[in-house]
């Protein structure tokens, strides 16, 4: 039913007939006129009539209509008398109550204060009478204050106390239209009438004061007035009560009180309503619970906005400690009697407890008058007394407490006040779990619950019922995870990670599989299910809904789940970006287990590590997994979807590279390209993060394993793992390391600085002295460069920068070993090398030996060379040779008659190609065949492919350019011909000294010259070079006859048919 305007209708019609009715009634005098004792017998009909609007609206809102009906009925009697016709004029048009209130006739606020009271209305009376305006509102309390105090009867005492009580818990209610439309029609009442001019007599008017605290002074007054007509125990209770609340919540009480907590409030309602229900005289012992916590919920939050004032205190304490000695004895014989606790009963010793509470921290905290120090004194010491011997009758009289599961119940599915604290205390109540009620409530009100401490609190006692005996049906366990997971789908993905993280805090890895596998049928498969949709359609468009589906995954077995994107993500080529940004959507996996096996390890180091790492079955594997951890470390952000690094770079470095630094390790190339990615992706970072990874011994680290590689070929070869090609990675590592720590190093203290070089310096006196020799810029100039004292025999070095050590290593003559040691370990070191050699080009001799011994150290050095460390020396030799310092005579061997030719362009080539055939020849001869294993030899063959290749390039290059840069008449294709054949020949010959199974590159490169011999052979189509081109076809064949095996002989003979 709308209740609707405020106009003629049938409930209007009722109640205009119980007014006609009472006027009848009255005949011949007016409702005006109407006194206290003429109601008995009068307005009977009109109360009647209320009733009768508030049954036939019982089915929708009954208190509406009789709001409304108050409403009418007040503005009647608010309403200036008598009307002028010009006056209803106006008020037709702009009172609403006037055309609804014409139906009634005139009445006085007896008629007024006698229905409020008949009908028991405290709480109506007192919403309309703070909706008034200030001044109405306070001539109207003194109106009803004085009704109350002529021939005061037992109901009107009844009806004073509880309009006092309801004065006290009224909190105001801005929304409601009719209190506004109330409120308007006063204020026109006002401005027209006289009556409301001044404020009423009993109180000064001040409209700073806060409206109740004027209005309590007066109900006070009024209790002085009528405290002899308080005769009935229950009523003296509740007026000791009203007193002891009034002067606790508006004079004791802090201004902005600290709230109970929710389970000491919850409990004070529990109290409060088992005292209802075992009071059947109590108005609300009937009603329903849900009613019953709204009205005690009023009951026990009494506020206060502002103080009454200290005159008016100290008349309060006055009248409490006169009335409490006066009735002592027939209270406490009232309270000790045989019968059960009355709410009055209770509300008196619970507000007289509080009150003695807090005035006893008011004497203690507030400055008062000699007076006001005594009088409160004394009223202390009386409540005190009192409360003894009452608390030992009480003590004795327990109450009803199993209700407080329903009331927490009631006040979440109603949602009122506090029912979000409610919802936290009903997660955690274990006694309440999964009774039908409970669940019942978690079902119906599942919204309320989609906070991430109530997801947590649910979980918790899920997992505790599932771990004690209670024998709850597996159904309702899984009904209630199932509505628990709901709640968690709707929250923020913020909100995710808070529960995420709860859970691994207080269950670890395994999350709630650990005690709830039995409930979670099909994980494992809604696991696959899932991981194997996102796999094929691995997008960005499908990322939020992606990261939805792992969070639930995450909270039921956070291990399994992270472990599968962890696998899926090196697996599954292509998808490792996708998933890493899913689980960079759950910072709350950073997580330290401090029960592991390795407290300091993070839950996604130790999946990573449990599920991929050294598991790896294809360099694929290895690179997707390069690509996670680098996502891991600096994740991708997509838009709208906030992400965090899941990997610290120093984390990355001690858990998957510092151990795994050892040249018989088998994860230690993929360590080291984890280095440098990790290094070069985290240079930028503002923080220093190398720092936390002890920087120094790191660099000593990777001293260390480039130590190993002076011994490479010695180690068995399970203890190779690293190849020689990843010598040049360590050194690339190691320089990038020391230009970082370099960079930063104001972050150490001066002394620490020096004392962690000289620590470094010290350790590098352990190792391979070329070792030491790559960090002489680090080292900054403390320190010398110790190099082997036969260097300075064929060097002119620097006793300033250079120091000479003894290395059992290097005797007599090893002078040059060690200045081409020197020389391979940088471009720039080789330069300065070269311009310190000490060798007189003017002496043939000195030439000639100089140039037998580079040929020996080139041997020594070889297979011990990178390809990087190959190539310094690839471009020393040609300096050597550019400067003749170098002499390599080029023999005949090869040559079927003599060329005319000009091989000047080409001399170093040629140079070079000969130097590396009698470098092989010499390596391949009797006394150093054995010193190399297999992998040994096809490390130089590799080297020797780069070089030849090098040659090849350098040679096309040249011949390229043409005549005119090079100042000949004509072109150089017969001398690149030549050439093509000397170096296939060459090429021939070494590959007839090693092994075939290491000849592979070699029978590759030379495939690639005659490709090159035929490409530029077919640019000479000129008949008199036929002959000579028949004539190296057969010389090439007749050094072809001697490869072997058969397939590649015979390869090359077809390819060399061909021409």
């Amino acid at each position: 039913m709308d209740l609707g305007p405020l106009n003629i209708c049938e409930e209007m019609t009722v109640l205009h007939g119980g007014f006609l009715l009472a006027e009848q009634l009255f005949h011949p005098k007016t409702l005006a006129e109407l006194t206290k004792s003429d109601w008995e017998h009068v307005g009977r009909p009109i109360v009647e009539a209320l009733r009768e609007i508030s049954s036939a609206a019982a089915c929708s809102q009954p208190f509406a209509w009789k709001k409304k009906a108050l409403i009418i009925i007040w503005a009647k009697a608010l309403q200036p008398y008598p009307i002028t016709p010009s006056d209803t004029e106006t008020l037709w048009q702009e009172d609403v109550f006037f055309s609804v209130g014409n139906m009634i006739p005139t009445i006085n606020h007896t008629v007024l204060f006698e229905l409020l009271k008949s009908l028991e209305a405290s709480g109506l009376f007192i919403q309309l009478l703070m909706a008034l305006p200030t001044t109405v509102c306070r001539a109207e309390l003194e109106r009803f204050l004085e009704h109350v105090t002529i021939d005061t009867s037992s109901k009107d005492v009844a009806f004073f106390l509880d309009v006092w009580w309801e004065m006290m818990k009224h909190k105001g209610n801005q929304q409601d239209p009719l209190l506004s439309q109330f409120r308007t029609m006063a204020h026109k009442y006002l401005s027209s009438s006289d009556e409301f001019s001044h404020p009423p007599k009993r109180f000064k008017s001040d409209p700073d004061v806060c409206p109740t605290v004027p209005l309590l002074a007066m109900l006070l007054t009024g209790l002085k007035q009528i405290q002899d007509r308080i005769r009935c125990p229950g009523m003296r209770c509740c007026a000791l009560a009203n007193l002891a609340d009034m002067l606790t919540v508006f004079a004791l009480m802090e201004d902005d009180p600290q709230e109970v907590s929710a389970t000491v409030y919850l409990d004070k309602l529990a109290t409060v309503i088992s005292v209802w229900n075992s009071d059947t005289q109590n108005p609300y012992h009937q009603q329903a619970l849900a009613e019953k916590v709204k009205e005690a919920e009023r009951d026990i939050s009494l506020t206060s906005l502002a103080r009454l004032p200290s005159e008016t205190i100290l008349v309060g304490f006055e009248s409490l400690r006169s009335l409490l000695r006066e009735w002592r004895e027939e209270l406490q014989a009232t309270l000790s009697g045989s019968q059960g606790t009355s709410y009055d009963s209770y509300r008196l010793c619970d507000s007289l407890t509080s009150f003695s509470q807090h005035l006893k921290l008011y004497l203690d905290t507030t400055s008062l008058s000699k007076e006001e120090r005594q009088v409160a004194s004394e009223l202390a010491e009386c409540v005190g007394d009192f409360l003894r011997d009452t608390n030992r009758v009480l003590k004795n009289k327990g109450f009803e407490k199993d209700i407080t599961a329903s009331i927490a119940m009631a006040i979440i599915e109603q949602k009122m006040d506090r029912h979000m604290e409610m919802c936290y205390i009903f997660a955690s109540e274990r006694k309440w779990a999964f009774s039908d009620e409970w669940l019942a409530c978690l079902a119906n009100s599942r919204a309320l619950f989609r906070e991430p401490g109530l997801v947590l609190k649910l979980l918790e006692a899920v997992m505790d019922v599932s771990a004690t005996d209670r024998a709850v049906p597996r159904p309702q366990i899984k009904q209630v995870i199932d509505l628990i997971l709901e709640c968690h789908a709707h929250l923020s993905l913020p909100d995710k990670n808070k529960v995420l993280s709860g859970v691994l805090l207080s269950w670890g890895r395994k999350g709630l599989s650990e005690k709830l596998l039995g409930h979670l049928e099909g994980f494992q498969e809604d696991l696959n299910t899932t991981f194997n949709q996102l796999a094929q359609s691995a997008s960005e468009q499908g990322l939020a809904k992606a990261i939805a589906s792992v969070a639930r995954l995450v909270i039921l077995h956070p291990e399994s789940t992270v472990k599968k994107v962890c696998s899926m993500a090196v697996v599954n080529l292509g998808t490792h970006r996708f998933l890493a940004q899913i689980l960079t959507a759950f910072p709350a996996l950073r997580f330290t287990e401090e029960q592991g096996p390795n407290p300091s390890t993070t839950f996604v180091v130790s999946c990573l590590k449990e599920t991929v790492w050294t598991k790896f079955s294809t360099p694929r594997e290895e690179k997707q997994f390069l690509e996670l951890l680098r996502c891991l470390v600096n994740p991708v952000k997509p838009q709208g979807i906030p992400v965090a690094a899941l990997l610290k770079p120093d984390e990355v470095l001690k858990e998957f590279v510092l151990p795994f630094l050892m040249l018989d390790v088998k994860e230690v190339d993929l360590s080291l390209r984890i280095f440098i990615q990790t290094l070069e992706a985290n240079t930028c970072l503002e923080e220093y993060w190398l720092q936390t990874c002890s920087p120094f011994p790191l660099i000593f680290s990777l001293c260390q394993l480039l130590d190993g590689f002076s011994r490479y070929w010695q180690l068995p070869r399970e203890k190779r793992c690293l190849p020689l090609d990843g010598k040049d990675l360590v050194i690339h590592i190691l320089e990038r390391l020391c230009e970082v720590v370099s960079a930063n190093a104001e972050t150490f203290s001066p002394d620490t600085w020096v004392k962690s070089l000289s620590w470094l310096h010290r350790k590098l006196e352990l190792l391979d002295w070329t070792v030491g020799l790559r960090l002489q810029s680090f080292f900054g100039g403390h320190f010398k460069c110790e190099v082997p004292a036969t260097l300075f025999e064929i060097c002119k070095l620097s006793e300033d920068k250079w120091t000479c050590q003894a290395h059992p290593r290097y005797g007599p003559g090893t002078g040059l070993l060690a200045w081409m040691e020197c020389s391979s370990t940088s471009s720039g070191i080789s330069e300065q090398m070269l311009a310190l050699l000490v060798v007189d080009v003017g002496n043939p001799e000195e030439v000639r030996l100089f140039s037998k011994g580079f040929l020996v150290a080139l041997v020594q050095l070889m297979p011990w060379c990178s390809p990087q460390e190959w190539q310094c020396l690839h471009q020393l030799t040609r300096r050597l040779l550019e400067t003749q310092l170098l002499h390599v005579p080029y023999s005949l061997e090869y040559i079927q008659f003599v060329p005319l030719l000009n091989l000047k362009p080409f001399a170093q080539e040629l140079q070079l190609s000969v130097l590396l055939l009698r470098a092989f020849q010499f390596l391949c001869s009797q006394s150093c065949h054995h010193w190399l294993p297999v992998e040994g030899w096809s490390h130089v063959v590799k080297l020797l492919c780069n070089s030849l290749t090098n040659l090849l390039d350098s040679v096309r290059l040249t011949q390229s350019v043409g005549p005119w840069a090079q100042g000949q008449e004509q072109d150089l294709t017969q001398e690149t011909l030549f050439f093509y054949t000397q170096v296939f020949c060459h090429v021939l010959h070494i590959m007839a000294m090693l092994h075939q199974e290491v000849c592979e590159p070699l029978y590759v490169l030379a495939l690639e010259i005659l490709t090159c011999y035929e490409t530029l052979s077919k640019t000479n189509p000129s008949v008199s070079s036929l002959l000579q081109k028949v004539n190296e076809q057969h010389f090439l064949k007749s050094i072809a006859e001697n490869v072997s095996p058969e397939e590649r002989r015979q390869t090359l003979l077809q390819k060399i048919s061909n021409f």
